[in-house]
């Protein structure tokens, strides 16, 4: 059984920055609490025919000036503590700290950003995810790795997934990236992203720094490879629709794209927030909390149908329940395009049984099977691969896997 950390190393996982952070977090929290309490004590004058103020959940007169009252201190409360703190960092940074890789802090900072991303991200706030890529949890250095002759023409690019970092691909012992690099002389590296934010974002932003990446890698390459696990793989289909319509030379480059457990139809555990939501505003007393439900980010709303692009979530109420509308995204052409799918039933089980996927993902949505024909992803039989008795993270260290990536992604003769 593991040991507990000890709190002297998990002190050292912390940055300076972490303090700001935590205090625009916890001041944000107060302001929405006082929301909150605003909303359930105008639903009660409203049950006995009072007024409330001048917008819906708010009250009128000296209750309405004292909300007022509380989320104006809280702001300057928090303006201070920002000013102060960011002044303090320079004497609290640690230069030993900064030598290690903070896994946990960086895990708990993942989960973080994958349920309130976008609102980190708006915010400023420094505990929001920045894209960018990685080897063993350390900034990518492309001219290092040409000077150690690490850096090959075939460059493998691995995309997260939700409330993941880039360290989280070696798992249970084992890495797809390290594993492929020895088996056919690629070179991974790990993009690390707020997995928050909308896909078609981090999918624009991922299209930039791909070119960036391509053109400062130390040798030419010959041949780029994506492999994306669940909402990574979405990211990586907006990264090339997007590059494509852009015209970005890194697009001809791309050989393949392996997508492990993405839900390219979308995901049914993110449609269950609108259960809740629809449960909390039947009555006037619960009808405040919907706000709590709704601090889940725009990368997990996204997840309810599986949007890659702008169009598909630009002008509508995210939280509205509504039909699947978004623009079909072909697979990009003259791409070896490969998915995944895990079932955690056995493979001579019922049918029923299979479709219902790897907990988090259904099979027909990990395979691009849609029940309208034109809205189906083309992958060939070839490149589909379904892994029974295996949960979502589990294709993340499957051997089966590991041996089916090798397969696709070594060279062709």
């Amino acid at each position: 059984m593991p040991s507990k950390p000890s709190p002297v190393h998990a002190l050292r996982q912390l940055r300076p920055s972490d303090l700001r952070g935590a205090a625009r977090l916890a001041a944000q929290a107060t302001a929405s609490i006082s929301r909150v309490a605003e909303g359930v004590h105008q639903s009660v004058l409203g049950t006995m025919g009072l007024p409330g103020g001048a917008t819906p959940g708010r009250t009128r007169g000296l209750t309405g000036m004292v909300y007022g009252s509380v989320r104006g201190i809280t702001r300057l409360v928090d303006a201070g503590l920002q000013a102060a703190l960011l002044r303090l960092e320079p004497f609290l940074a640690s230069p030993e700290a900064a030598q290690e890789v903070p896994r946990e802090r960086l895990a708990v900072l993942a989960a973080l950003n994958g349920v309130m991303g976008d609102r980190l991200a708006e915010d400023g706030n420094p505990l929001s995810t920045a894209m960018g890529f990685y080897q063993q949890g350390r900034p990518l250095d492309p001219a290092a790795l040409g000077v150690v002759g690490r850096a090959s023409g075939h460059l493998l690019v691995l995309v997260h997934g939700l409330c993941m970092n880039d360290l989280q691909w070696a798992h249970e012992g084992h890495d797809h990236g390290a594993h492929l690099a020895q088996a056919l002389g690629c070179t991974p590296v790990y993009l690390r992203y707020n997995t928050g934010r909308h896909t078609s974002t981090n999918g624009a932003e991922l299209a930039r720094q791909l070119q960036a990446l391509v053109a400062a890698w130390p040798v030419p390459v010959t041949q780029l490879s994506i492999v994306g696990h669940s909402m990574g793989g979405l990211v990586a289909r907006s990264a090339c629709q997007q590059a494509e319509q852009a015209g970005l030379p890194w697009r001809g480059l791309l050989r393949h794209l392996v997508c492990l457990g993405t839900p390219h139809h979308g995901a049914p555990l993110e449609r269950a927030g609108h259960w809740v939501d629809r449960l909390l505003g039947s009555t006037p007393y619960s009808r405040p909390f919907v706000r709590l439900t709704r601090l889940r980010s725009a990368g997990i709303t996204d997840l309810r149908h599986g949007h890659v692009l702008d169009a598909d979530w630009q002008g509508r109420d995210r939280f509205r329940k509504s039909p699947d509308t978004r623009t079909h995204v072909p697979l990009p052409q003259g791409v070896l395009c490969c998915t995944v799918a895990a079932t955690l039933a056995a493979q001579r089980s019922p049918v029923a049984e299979r479709l219902v996927g790897d907990g988090l993902v259904p099979l027909h949505s990990a395979l691009g099977w849609h029940d309208d024909p034109a809205r189906r992803l083309e992958f060939a039989r070839a490149q589909q691969c379904v892994v029974h008795r295996a949960g979502h993270l589990q294709l993340l260290a499957d051997a089966r896997v590991a041996r089916q990536l090798v397969r696709w992604l070594e060279p062709a003769g």
